[in-house]
């Protein structure tokens, strides 16, 4: 994968669970200094995430992103809304999409692209309460063959 390389500052595990994951876009992030010295130590959470478009313009919100210990006054709010880098047919292609009943973009992770700070989002439709048991239970089941792998190789 060319694209997603990088140190991995956070990941959204909890996207996985909830949404089937249709494409992958990968965008930049507006930020202020002291938002990216906290970033490089990993201070970053994107677990209630999400993200809007509003006028021609994509938009995260409730990323939090720690205030740096010796930023002082120049912190800012850790859950400011923040603004995401995309080509602006990207963002029409998005916005389409998003019309479609039960589509919703979620960040599924934030990290470092050489110097800079890149937020992979994801075009997502909602699974139900029997889709994310099918899951556990495939899940489970992988975890169980490979259990009994493990015990047939060593005996």
């Amino acid at each position: 994968m060319a694209k997603g390389e990088g140190k991995l500052i956070a990941n959204n595990k909890k996207a996985y669970h909830d949404y089937f994951i249709l494409e992958k876009y990968e965008a930049g992030i507006v930020l202020h200094g002291t938002e990216v010295k906290s970033l490089r130590i990993g201070q970053c959470s994107i677990k209630e995430a999400f993200i809007r478009v509003e006028d021609g313009e994509i938009f995260i919100y409730g990323m939090h992103v720690s205030p740096y210990e010796k930023g002082n006054i120049f912190n800012k709010d850790p859950l400011r809304v923040r603004k995401l880098l995309l080509h602006k047919n990207e963002i029409n292609k998005l916005f389409g999409k998003m019309k479609e009943k039960g589509n919703t973009l979620v960040p599924l992770r934030v990290y470092f692209s050489g110097s800079l700070v890149k937020v992979e989002i994801g075009l997502a439709k909602g699974k139900k309460q029997y889709d994310k048991r099918e899951d556990i239970a495939k899940k489970d089941q992988k975890r169980e063959a490979q259990r009994e792998f493990k015990v047939r190789n060593l005996g």
